[in-house]
């Protein structure tokens, strides 16, 4: 019995240490990209660990709440954000994302995967034409105000209530290539805009039973551990490199998802 005991406290210690390292790794390239992680968690968390969409989303947001929180702290560090254009995206971002969450919550889970793909894929198409047209670096003024802002946050909001993480990674692009803001700059803005959204999400995945949290803190402690780096690496690397980077991201998540 002692035996049986001591292997299996050994098997969960080494669960716990790979659920932590997969943490350091969707930490880094949270803050690279300035999505918190979860993109590529859900694909890996539902690829490995074989959980359904609903539970690898709701799993996902564990680790991504608390590395938006450092990440926001660590953009706002390098590009101060404008806190009148964060809460004119957060405000309605979080409305929808509320009621998004609900949708998402009794759709098939089959479904919202396949949803999921197709998500990625039309966000890595848009992110490969902005790139080989060469748009223009963008700057820390916004072309568009507070009510075209609003909107955005909006439309955002409602992917990241259905896709638990889609909030950020929607409104980047948008953030660049509508708005004229540069990459980090967008991404700062972004996070702020996810940080509320997914919080709510997390509640209402929870609430529902969809969560596993056993898996979800330890990813969520090695996200904490390493998404600065990730921050410091995207403030060094020229704006073409880190767009490039983002469509290939996009591109492998959505394959990964796609061969579960």
């Amino acid at each position: 019995m002692a035996r049986v005991f001591s292997e299996y406290l050994m098997m969960s210690l080494l669960d716990v240490l790979l659920d932590l390292l997969l943490g350091l790794v969707l930490g880094t390239i949270g803050g690279l990209f300035g999505i918190g992680g979860g993109l590529i968690a859900i694909p890996v968390i539902g690829l490995f660990f074989g959980l359904d969409q609903q539970m690898a989303q709701g799993t996902a947001l564990v680790m991504v709440v608390p590395n938006v929180v450092l990440a926001v702290w660590r953009y706002n560090q390098h590009n101060r954000i404008d806190l009148r254009q964060a809460a004119a995206l957060a405000i309605p971002g979080l409305s929808c994302a509320l009621l998004a969450s609900r949708l998402a919550l009794s759709l098939p889970a089959e479904v919202m995967r396949l949803f999921f793909v197709v998500f990625l894929l039309v966000l890595a198409f848009y992110n490969f034409y902005r790139l080989v047209t060469r748009a223009p670096s963008g700057g820390a003024q916004l072309r568009h105000g507070l009510f075209a802002l609003g909107v955005l946050g909006a439309i955002a909001g409602v992917m990241g209530g259905l896709m638990a993480v889609g909030s950020a990674v929607v409104a980047t692009p948008g953030l660049t290539s509508l708005f004229g803001a540069s990459q980090v700059v967008a991404q700062g803005l972004s996070l702020a805009l996810a940080l509320p959204s997914t919080f709510v999400t997390l509640v209402s995945y929870a609430l529902h039973g969809e969560v596993d949290w056993a898996l979800g803190i330890p990813m969520a402690i090695g996200g904490l551990l390493s998404i600065s780096w990730g921050v410091r690496l995207a403030h060094t690397l020229p704006e073409q490199a880190l767009r490039a980077g983002f469509c290939l991201f996009l591109v492998i998540s959505a394959v990964a998802l796609y061969l579960k």
